[in-house]
């Protein structure tokens, strides 16, 4: 029986995945930012029927010592836990070395003095920077346009370094720009659904020209999955995307559509990141996943977007849901 620690158990992507983990009879043991409202995240949210099934550890990612505790008896290790917000990584750069790259050290150095059978390390699309060519593969180089994605890039290095020198059973799993329910206001697509939501037809947004490659949470969660069980992960970095390239401004006007609300945008200038900072590009290439995994989206294309805007729609729209955003103040 497989026992699996999910680090990052609280946020957005690592909530459905512990839940998806549950209901698919695997023993979980959920790793949560350590805080003195003894609060679980997104995982207060979930029914008591899964509830009851995860073993909780509230801890610090940049704690050595606490998260060695929380992998001893555990087989696999899927570390979601991060610092991911860009505008963020501009202000406070030096929390996102401690919490990215120290911490993937620390989950990689327990692994190896333990002897999990599996690390699953999550990477980010933003490791690519702007793409030089299209689709984006997994030998596409890496640019640090911004502090986050160079400390990603720094602590994906740090994952594949225990897998080169102590054959530590490491993949690296790198999904493109994941989206659904809960995920946080700083993510374009939340912003947008949430100010319309909240009674706006004209909404803030930074730059609406980039491209990215949207996925809904539920395919990014079966690829976590996939790279877990398959022995062929070992050593080797996956994409996760749905090979589809959309702009910001053409997902705004999907969302609003859906929504059935006329669409006026408005620039906003703090929203903007610096030019060479901005990503214009991203679009992945999804066939290793494909032929490696067996995995494949099921949100895929322009079809496989609208059905996902829908569902993320729908949650959003839910007066209790929406309730816990604050859709008229930026969040960095």
């Amino acid at each position: 029986m497989k026992k699996i620690l999910v680090t990052g158990a609280d946020g957005f992507i690592g909530s459905h995945l512990t839940e998806k983990l549950i209901l698919q009879g695997y023993d979980v043991r959920a790793f949560v930012y350590y805080n003195s409202f003894n609060s679980w995240g997104w995982l207060d949210h979930t029914s008591a029927d899964i509830k009851s099934h995860i073993d909780i550890f509230a801890g610090d990612i940049r704690d050595p010592f606490g998260v060695r505790n929380a992998m001893e008896g555990c087989t696999h290790v899927l570390n979601l836990a991060a610092l991911i917000a860009i505008p963020y990584s501009y202000h406070s750069p030096a929390t996102y070395i401690d919490t990215n790259i120290s911490g993937a050290l620390n989950v990689v150095q327990a692994a190896r003095e333990l002897g999990l059978e599996k690390v699953v390390h999550t990477s980010t699309s933003e490791v690519y920077g702007t793409a030089q060519y299209v689709p984006i593969d997994e030998n596409h180089p890496l640019q640090g346009q911004s502090p986050y994605s160079a400390s990603k890039i720094g602590a994906d290095q740090i994952a594949l370094s225990y897998f080169r020198s102590f054959d530590t059973p490491v993949s690296i799993i790198r999904p493109f720009n994941t989206y659904g329910p809960r995920q946080s206001a700083r993510a374009v697509i939340p912003t947008i659904i949430s100010q319309l939501a909240s009674g706006k037809t004209k909404i803030k947004l930074g730059a609406v020209s980039p491209t990215r490659d949207f996925n809904y949470v539920n395919d990014t969660v079966n690829g976590f999955i996939s790279v877990m069980d398959s022995p062929q992960s070992i050593g080797e970095v996956i994409n996760i995307g749905s090979n589809y390239e959309v702009s910001i401004g053409e997902t705004a006007e999907m969302i609003a559509d859906i929504m059935g609300i006329n669409l006026e945008i408005e620039t906003d200038e703090q929203r903007i990141r610096p030019g060479k900072s901005e990503v214009e590009r991203l679009w992945a290439e999804n066939k290793k996943a494909k032929d490696l995994l067996g995995w494949e989206p099921m949100y895929a294309k322009k079809d496989g977007l609208r059905k996902g805007l829908t569902e993320t729609i729908e949650w959003f729209t839910n007066s209790n849901n929406l309730a816990q955003y604050k859709a008229d103040v930026y969040n960095i």
